[in-house]
């Protein structure tokens, strides 16, 4: 008999405990902006979930032993999610000095225990804009080529470099421990000239600056790319659609033209997500030189009607060169550098792409095979593997190309070495070189 009252009492007692434990939540809190510098007025968004809803919740900033309040919620919400934007800055929180300090975001459950929620990001007070100072250089610039320019950034920055329209590549510090920064930018191939590059500096609070360079564009030195149609077999279709769709669905044209499109902006996605693997230094100390012996078949930004059975089923713009000797030659690094591709690329084929530091690299396209590994240091003439038409190629060559921070480029300047005299090694110490 007692054990069962026992057994009664107990359940008395652990049910509501249960039921309570079942019934508390804390809130879930996620920083929704990349918030690192507060400014004037830095937009924070936050979001939070609670399924009991939110009884209270507030956000401030804590510097040097001092809590300042930036907001708080007006009343209680019974929703499982919302989403609080507010501002955090010098303009409504005028104490607030350049430095270090916490963002904290405080949030409490609305259910029966009223647990609360913290969430504390570092972050950078920035009261005043950095400023830049550029050089006085002209800079003639030819579209779809490159040049490089310096400046100096003072100030508190989370950011700098140079801006071409929507474009941006970014700052180094001078070489050889020189004062100043330096970048170097591309204006790429589709850039309307009207565009002017300008130096930019940006502190993540809102306070950006930029200074535009002196630019020339001599008109009559400007490149004229070339348009072509190119007539596509059944042989070749089917080649490129076995190759690199084998297992899709679709007629012929119609996979032919997704590769020609879909896959071609995946892979020039990912071949210019490789500017995060550049060096932070010169690796090469010569001009660049093009692939011994070689033939151009195409050229920079061709434009290219792909032309079937009499109709255009698309057009692309090729952003290299395709260049050709005899069947599987070796494939020579353009210049020293470091290996960070080397591996098979959809229309590119097997492919291998070089850093050459500061966010230039090359590009080897369409290789029967390669004989080197993501890591490898190459020198300049190295045989890296072999010419062939792997991916979208219909006959044995390379293509050959560079990109600058992502965006790909016209190589011949670079096989200029008055050109990189002038452009690079009389601007910025590029050690060893000799033009």
């Amino acid at each position: 008999m007692r054990k069962v009252l026992l057994a009664v009492v107990l359940l008395v007692v652990v049910v509501p405990v249960v039921v309570l434990l079942a019934r508390s939540a804390r809130p879930v809190l996620e920083l929704t902006t990349d918030v690192k510098t507060i400014g004037q007025a830095t937009p924070v968004s936050v979001h939070a979930t609670d399924p009991r809803g939110i009884k209270s919740a507030s956000a401030a900033i804590v510097q040097n032993g001092q809590t300042f309040m930036v907001w708080q919620l007006p009343q209680p919400l019974m929703t499982k999610e919302a989403t609080w934007d507010f501002v955090a800055g010098v303009r409504t929180t005028a104490l607030l000095k350049d430095g270090p300090a916490k963002l904290l975001v405080e949030a409490k459950s609305a259910d029966l225990l009223g647990k609360t929620a913290k969430l504390e990001r570092d972050v950078t007070v920035v009261t005043r804009p950095p400023s830049v100072s550029v050089d006085s250089e002209q800079h003639y610039i030819y579209i779809g080529m490159a040049d490089l320019a310096t400046f100096d950034v003072s100030g508190a920055y989370t950011a700098a470099g140079v801006r071409v329209g929507d474009q941006s590549f970014r700052a180094w510090p001078m070489p050889g421990g020189k004062p100043g920064m330096f970048a170097l930018y591309a204006f790429a191939w589709n850039m309307p000239q009207t565009t002017v590059p300008v130096v930019f500096a940006a502190n993540g609070a809102g306070n950006d600056v930029t200074s535009p360079l002196t630019v020339i564009f001599p008109k009559k030195e400007q490149p004229h790319y070339t348009v072509h149609q190119l007539p596509i077999s059944d042989q070749f279709m089917q080649k490129v659609v076995g190759e690199l769709d084998p297992n899709g669905t679709g007629d012929l044209v119609s996979r032919f033209v997704k590769i020609n499109n879909e896959m071609r902006k995946s892979n020039n996605k990912t071949l210019s997500d490789l500017r995060f693997k550049t060096a932070d230094h010169f690796l090469f100390s010569q001009p660049f030189q093009r692939q011994s012996h070689s033939a151009a078949e195409a050229t920079f930004a061709d434009l290219r009607h792909y032309i079937y059975q009499g109709k255009e089923i698309d057009q692309q713009v090729h952003l290299g060169y395709d260049l050709a000797v005899t069947q599987h030659v070796g494939v020579e690094a353009s210049n020293d550098g470091r290996v960070v591709w080397a591996a098979p690329l959809g229309i590119y084929g097997n492919c291998i792409v070089v850093d050459h530091g500061y966010g230039l690299q090359t590009i080897y396209g369409h290789l029967s095979h390669i004989d080197v590994h993501e890591g490898d240091t190459v020198k300049r003439g190295q045989v890296m593997g072999q010419s062939g038409m792997t991916g979208m190629a219909g006959g044995d060559h390379i293509h050959f190309a560079m990109q600058l921070d992502g965006v790909q480029i016209d190589p011949k300047e670079w096989w200029d070495p008055h050109w990189i005299q002038d452009h690079v090694a009389r601007r910025v110490e590029l050690p060893g070189f000799k033009p």
